[in-house]
């Protein structure tokens, strides 16, 4: 496993992280602590969570995700070897301020986060999308008083457009205070509207991007069909996030594309999930991209993806793709 430079910082990162919003929910604690040995064991380093998780979110079960890695983590000893990323903003309680990016809620879910986590610092506390009602000014001094008292090392954000990372990097200098250092937005051959604007920011601007969603919540695996309905319990039928999922992938032109791709990865001897993280990973804007599993097993043809060379005519192909698929506004 290759490591990569999170944007201008020193920190390294794997170039594929693992995922965690399946654990406690899409599976149990046991299976969840499997995937974490078979990531790590194959070399990944950044594991990717959130205090709303596990999916679909709920106050009366977030929280439970982060658990779990802290009982792996105390398990298996060696957290300096990992770096560990989670997110605060979405409703993890019933109260007014139990969501958001105000002051409160930021201080209060670092807090919670730490001791669910059982570490004394989170190496990346990201936004886990912008908050329209909170100044942009209030949240980033709230981080950055976390990175001067040690409970966090980097900050950045998730979701975020190029107007909104562009205006929150802006604040950040001018007030001399912690910046977003990387990004996570959502990434691959089915949805690419970050090469526009975002992806050039961050270029210019030295921000690390870690994208998510690589195989488009799965339909990019190969295994749906179109004239089937989603399977129970994976990514597109899990209560409001399933049709989200849908929503974004489940059509016709983008199963259409799917099968253009699984046509020559068959010729090639190919898995289709691999050269869809591959090509991600081909970008080299991109420091990470984040795959997820709900089964160990899963992760054998994602990982893969760090070996596979794109060359030009598989290139060509995954290009040609995006400029068919009809044109939709884009959303986060």
């Amino acid at each position: 496993m290759n490591h990569r430079r999170l944007g201008r910082t020193g920190l390294k990162v794997s170039e594929i992280g693992l995922g965690t919003m399946t654990f406690a929910g899409q599976c149990d604690e046991a299976t969840s602590h499997q995937i974490l040995d078979t990531a790590t064991e194959r070399g990944v380093t950044l594991i990717d969570t959130a205090d709303v998780y596990p999916i679909p979110p709920a106050p009366e079960t977030s929280g439970r995700t982060e658990e779990v890695i802290g009982r792996w983590l105390e398990r298996k000893g060696g957290r300096d070897r990992f770096v560990i990323a989670t997110k605060c903003r979405l409703r993890v309680g019933h109260g007014p301020n139990d969501q958001g990016l105000s002051r409160r809620h930021i201080l209060a879910a670092c807090e919670a986060s730490l001791r669910r986590l059982k570490i004394e610092a989170i190496d990346l506390y990201q936004s886990h999308m912008p908050d329209p009602e909170t100044p942009i000014d209030e949240t980033l001094r709230a981080f950055d008083d976390l990175v001067r008292t040690g409970k966090v090392r980097y900050v950045g954000c998730s979701n975020y457009a190029s107007w909104e990372l562009a205006l929150a990097l802006g604040t950040s200098e001018r007030a001399r205070i912690a910046r977003y250092d990387s990004v996570q937005p959502r990434y691959n051959l089915l949805y690419r509207e970050i090469e526009t604007d975002l992806l050039p920011l961050c270029r210019d601007q030295g921000v690390g991007v870690i994208v998510y969603n690589p195989l488009a919540g799965g339909l990019l695996s190969g295994k749906h069909r179109p004239d089937q309905p989603p399977p129970p319990g994976t990514r597109f039928t899990l209560g409001d996030s399933g049709k989200l999922y849908r929503d974004r992938y489940w059509q016709s032109a983008q199963f259409e594309a799917v099968e253009t791709l699984r046509q020559v990865c068959q010729k090639r001897g190919l898995s289709l999930a691999t050269l869809s993280v591959a090509w991600v990973l081909s970008h080299p804007e991109i420091s990470s991209a984040i795959v997820g599993a709900s089964r160990p097993e899963q992760l054998i043809e994602t990982l893969a993806a760090t070996d596979l060379t794109v060359d030009d005519e598989l290139r060509e192909t995954c290009e040609s793709l995006w400029w068919i698929l009809p044109r939709r506004p884009a959303s986060r």
